[in-house]
């Protein structure tokens, strides 16, 4: 398993491939498995690969509390599409100095069956806790205009990019292109949300950032469900 060379477009391009159906590296909740990953980057994917863009930006947003995230952090060759192997090359010990003294299970050192059986234990509980639902479930849905820079844009991609952010508690719906005037047109796109998990601001910060493509972002309508 691995990515081959995150800090090479070819990396990238494997690990853009891998999260074209997946929110995160592992499971359905930011873990350490994606700070691993995200830390092996040297910077943030271009805009052709949306869905690593969209998912670096997304993680990018938890790094003041990522030590604080669940899981505990494997080797790079531990995660990704199987038959590649990872040659990303090895960050200084450095830099995970910070990272060790926030570890939400305690340090890496050598540790007894009644430790590990002990981590198991907590993040079973931490993950069993995170999949309880409440018995009602607000909703909204939202219609969104997402603005081109000029004529020249291709509303195809951009359309591909806005569709690749995936969130628990977001589904896409309908869109279509508008005029707007001299020859430009703009993405109408629909979605429902959950309330309690996705909000106006954090999809409007994932939809620019595909700046390449996106000049704005508005809220054409918002009704509750």
């Amino acid at each position: 398993m691995g990515f081959g060379d995150l800090k090479t477009p070819a990396g990238l391009k494997v690990l853009n491939e891998f999260l074209a159906d997946k929110s995160y590296i592992e499971g359905y909740v930011p873990s350490q498995a994606d700070i691993a990953v995200f830390d092996a980057l040297s910077g943030a994917p271009s805009a052709d690969l949306c869905h690593a863009l969209r998912w670096y930006n997304h993680i990018k947003s938890y790094q003041k509390e990522k030590g604080s995230l669940p899981g505990v952090k494997k080797p790079l060759g531990q995660y990704g599409p199987a038959g590649v192997e990872d040659t990303t090359a090895a960050a200084p010990a450095a830099a995970d100095e910070d990272d060790d003294d926030i570890d939400l299970f305690g340090s890496d050192e050598e540790e007894d069956e009644e430790t590990i059986k002990i981590k198991e234990e907590r993040l079973a509980a931490y993950n069993a806790k995170k999949a309880k639902k409440p018995a009602l479930i607000a909703k909204s849905s939202i219609l969104l205009d997402v603005k081109p820079w000029d004529d020249e844009t291709d509303m195809a991609k951009l359309e591909e990019c806005v569709r690749s952010i995936q969130l628990d508690g977001l589904v896409w719906g309908q869109s279509k292109l508008l005029p707007v005037g001299y020859g430009i047109k703009k993405l109408q796109i629909a979605c429902v949300v959950e309330d309690d998990k996705v909000g106006t601001d954090q999809l409007e910060e994932l939809i620019t950032a595909f700046e390449d493509y996106v000049q704005s972002m508005d809220v054409a309508a918002f009704n509750k469900i």
